[in-house]
């Protein structure tokens, strides 16, 4: 089975930290989201693997020099300008060749989901598409699904107005696709494929939705992606785990790190308190300085105190400042 991931996203709402790293190379439990991604796949038998890439090809080259992530081999196809979701599909596809039943992933989306299972339901069904669907309290930011009793897709509204969806069943960002869908999406064309191709799918009756109760989180937003590296952290994950401190992470003895994780090359200094905080690579927090429920790429100056906030490569906290809820540096505009 081989299957394409879409990581040619800017990642707008995770910046600052996708401002230096691509999301899906952002480290969850130490490891590249993208790497805790693909070795799922390769789990549920996928042996070949396509990146869709166009923003930042470069560090997933250099990460993954040998051609393989996870034990899986890898492809890349970098677009020549923004496709959007479907053109990015159709184009990775065929780049790579592929002329048969493939899966497709987004690139920020972390599950436990066991994909064959999903590609049984999809031959068992004769279906052109796919989606695998989880329940969620509010889905009106997502592609909403209602569905027929024999699993059949009767509806697909991406992003529906509060109040008015169909279900409380979301698109998760897993499709098994048939290559007849990417005779649907126009060549070389900026084309989405949940607001025009599954909706089409639809209206031919070829789409179909499993919804399971596996792990699922969409790492796309600063709260989310923090809370993937506590899940990981925790033990949640049916396969993946991480250490709190990597052993190549400065802590001083004096530190506190309760439900944290300190990625390699940072430093902690000494009575420096961090809680429910991802520390990530080459970071540094100063003596007696207080992190709480944030993520921190930059700096942060000693005796200060920081709750809930997200700070980038270059941003710093200077010493004896508190600060809650912001982002250094700010998020460009787009």
């Amino acid at each position: 089975m081989r299957a394409v991931v879409l990581v040619g996203g800017f990642g707008t709402r995770l910046q600052p930290l996708t401002l230096s790293t691509p999301k899906p190379m952002l480290p969850v439990g130490h490891v590249p989201i993208i790497e805790r991604l693909v070795a799922n796949l390769g789990r549920s038998g996928v042996s070949d693997v396509t990146f869709a890439l166009g923003f930042k090809p470069e560090p997933f080259i250099e990460a993954f020099p040998t051609g393989e992530c996870a034990g899986v081999a890898l492809h890349y196809a970098v677009e020549p300008s923004p496709l959007d979701t479907a053109g990015a599909i159709r184009f990775a596809a065929e780049a790579a060749g592929i002329d048969e039943t493939f899966v497709v992933v987004n690139g920020d989306v972390l599950t436990d989901l066991d994909v064959a299972q999903l590609v049984r339901f999809h031959r068992d069904r004769g279906a052109e598409a796919t989606l695998h669907l989880i329940p969620v309290a509010d889905p009106s930011s997502y592609g909403v699904v209602g569905l027929d009793a024999d699993g059949r897709v009767a509806q697909f509204v991406e992003k529906p107005a509060p109040g008015t969806a169909p279900s409380n069943l979301v698109n998760a960002g897993t499709y098994i696709l048939e290559p007849s869908v990417l005779q649907r999406i126009p060549s070389g064309e900026k084309v989405s494929i949940e607001r025009v191709t599954f909706p089409a799918v639809a209206a031919a009756r070829g789409l179909f939705g499993l919804a399971t109760d596996d792990y699922w989180i969409d790492t796309g937003q600063p709260e989310y992606y923090l809370q993937a590296n506590l899940d990981v952290l925790s033990g949640m994950r049916r396969h993946d785990s991480a250490v709190s401190v990597h052993e190549a992470a400065h802590v001083h003895e004096t530190a506190v790190i309760d439900d944290a994780l300190i990625g390699p090359g940072a430093t902690v200094g000494r009575h420096a308190v961090v809680r429910r905080s991802v520390v990530l690579p080459g970071a540094a927090i100063d003596d007696g300085a207080t992190v709480s429920d944030s993520m921190v790429m930059g700096r942060v100056g000693a005796a200060a105190v920081v709750h809930g906030c997200v700070i980038g490569a270059t941003g710093e906290v200077a010493p004896n400042e508190h600060v809650d809820n912001e982002r250094r540096p700010q998020p460009t505009a787009k």
